[in-house]
This record gives C-alpha cells, structure tokens and sequence, in this order.
C-alpha cells in the first residue's frame, strides 16, 4: 500500500527533532497544520464560488453545410488561360 506507515515516520521524527531542536518542533507541527487547514479552506471556497457561477451555454451541432468539390476542366488551357 502506498503512503507512510507509522513505522517509517520514526526516523523523520527523530531527524526533524535533531534538526530543529525539541522546543521548536511543536511550533513548526502547528504551523504546518495551520497552513494545510487554511489551503483547504481556500480551495472549499473556489469550489462553491465556481458553483455559483452560471453554466456556460451549450453548442449544439447543427447542420453541416455541404462543400462542392472544385470543378476540374478536362480541356487544356488555351494560352488566354494561364495554368492553375
């Protein structure tokens, strides 16, 4: 299964420990938390505000209008006529 299970996040708890020291990491945990809750509250409110907005009109096909084929003279042109 995919994911972080809870046995792999003993090493990374133990480095960002040594790394940033037992008194800033509760700080640095909510901080991190504060900001995942204030990402997901913003993406809360482009969803409803995008389902507020109006559904865009639908194309619907029509008739297609039938091309002619170019006509093709079978007769060489004459030198009045200058080559397509």
């Amino acid at each position: 299964m995919p994911g972080f299970h809870w046995y792999e996040l003993i090493p990374l708890v133990l480095i960002a420990l040594l790394i940033f020291g037992p008194k800033k990491l509760p700080e640095l945990g909510s901080s991190i938390g504060k900001t995942i809750k204030e990402f997901q509250k913003s993406m809360r409110e482009v969803t409803e505000k995008a389902e507020e907005l109006p559904a865009p009109p639908q194309l619907t096909a029509g008739p297609v209008p039938e091309l002619s084929a170019p006509t093709v003279s079978s007769t060489p042109p004459t030198s009045d006529q200058a080559p397509v």
